[in-house]
């Protein structure tokens, strides 16, 4: 099975920038969804932003981060990515990456997804 492997995470001011990648093992399948989701202290894991392999454009969910986040996809890479920008202390958490290999319709409930990576911690500083 493929296996993901989240990076980038880190420490970061207020108001910065981060980028987190996530890697697939290996090819993933033909159509598929993947997805950005978060731990916040205290707070259920949500779901940030998902991309499907046929799309040229992600969704972001939370409207906390809409026009802050972005999801992208290189294909050919088997990586997707999350740009954060303006992060603040309340993007503060845990976030994975993960993926749903037989199909390219995304959802926004956890169990929906079959392949998890384990996850980089994202500090933002005030």
């Amino acid at each position: 099975q493929v296996q993901l492997m989240e990076s980038g995470g880190g420490s970061v001011q207020a108001g910065g920038s981060l980028g987190l990648s996530c890697e697939a093992s290996a090819y993933i399948s033909e159509t598929y969804c993947i997805a950005w989701w978060r731990d916040i202290p205290g707070k259920e894991r949500e779901v940030v932003a998902y991309m499907n392999s046929r799309g040229r454009v992600g969704t972001v969910v939370p409207s906390s981060v809409k026009g802050r986040f972005a999801i992208s996809l290189e294909k050919d890479k088997n990586t997707a990515y999350l740009k954060m920008d303006r992060v603040g202390p309340e993007d503060t958490g845990v976030y994975y990456c993960a993926v749903e290999t037989h199909t390219a319709v995304c959802g926004i409930e956890t169990h929906y997804y079959n392949v998890w990576g384990q996850g980089t911690q994202v500090t933002v500083s005030s």
